[in-house]
């Protein structure tokens, strides 16, 4: 299957805004979150993209991120400290350019897929259409294991962007 290369144009030309969605918010959205914020601002597009993480269950909110996720984006040279779980809100689809989930679960959970929402790993240059596994009831290399994910499909994702922020043709 051919990773796209197109996202969904911005509703307002030179702003984006990506939502990321897992189940408790506290491993796989937010690495993604980091990472592609990370990424963005490598890239000089910080500035005009908004990256937001939320989960479809809201038994950890306001609590940091899981500390094997923490420790695993720390060793790797990310900052992971700024991050507090939060509850997927039902109004995102429409607030944002782009809702990614990580499994098929989350995606059940979002209300299925649309132009606007769809899995992150359908953006994954490797192994694109998959889910992002849950490492939390893993050992560590779960978590480095998502964390390569991530990273790849976060520099997917930024290399679209510049097209996707022209708006609709």
């Amino acid at each position: 299957m051919p990773v796209p290369t197109d996202l969904p144009a911005a509703r307002e030309p030179g702003r984006y805004r990506i939502a990321l969605v897992c189940l408790g918010n506290i491993c796989r959205s937010p690495t993604a979150h980091v990472v592609l914020e990370s990424r963005l601002a490598d890239a000089g597009l910080d500035d005009r993209v908004e990256v937001a993480s939320s989960g479809t269950g809201g038994w950890h909110v306001g609590n940091p991120m899981d500390p094997r996720a923490a420790a695993t984006l720390t060793t790797a040279g990310y900052d992971p400290s700024r991050h507090r779980a939060r509850q997927y809100d039902a109004t995102w689809p429409e607030a944002y350019d782009l809702v990614l989930v990580m499994d098929e679960a989350n995606l059940a959970d979002v209300g299925g897929r649309t132009p606007r929402v769809g899995m992150f790993r359908d953006l994954d240059p490797v192994d694109p259409g998959g889910e992002v596994p849950d490492p939390y009831y893993g050992g560590d290399d779960g978590f480095e294991e998502v964390l390569a994910m991530v990273e790849r499909t976060s520099d997917a994702i930024v290399a679209a962007l510049p097209r996707a922020l022209e708006g609709p043709a």
